[in-house]
C-alpha cells in the first residue's frame, strides 16, 4: 500500500522528509484532480491532504470516498487552528501502527 499527501509547499515537504511522496497543490481543483488520479491507482491506499485545501472540496471528496476504496483523510495544515502538530504520531494513529 501506498501512501501519498497532497497539499501545500510545506505541507508536502513535511511529509517528505519522513519518506511519503506527495504532490504540491495550492489550489482546491487542482488537489481534487490529482487526488482522483492517485484514486485510480490500485497501489495508493491512503492519501493525506491538508485541511485548508480539502475544505472547500469536501463534497467532491465525500463523492469520491462513496466510490473509491482509497481512503482520503484530512489533516491540519501549517498555520491552520492546531498550531503544534505531530504528524508522525497522526500517520501512525491513522495506519493503527
Amino acid at each position: 500500500m501506498k501512501i501519498f499527501t497532497v497539499g501545500s509547499k510545506s505541507f508536502v515537504a513535511s511529509f517528505q522528509l519522513a519518506g511519503v511522496p506527495g504532490v504540491i497543490s495550492e489550489t482546491p481543483q487542482g488537489a481534487f484532480e490529482e487526488i482522483k488520479r492517485l484514486t485510480d491507482d490500485s497501489d495508493v491506499g491512503l492519501i493525506l491532504v491538508s485541511d485548508d485545501i480539502s475544505k472547500p472540496i469536501d463534497d467532491k471528496l465525500t463523492n469520491l470516498r462513496a466510490t473509491k476504496s482509497t481512503l482520503v483523510f484530512a489533516l491540519p495544515s501549517a498555520g491552520s487552528e492546531k498550531t503544534q502538530v505531530d504528524y508522525r504520531a497522526m500517520l501512525k494513529k491513522i495506519l493503527g501502527v
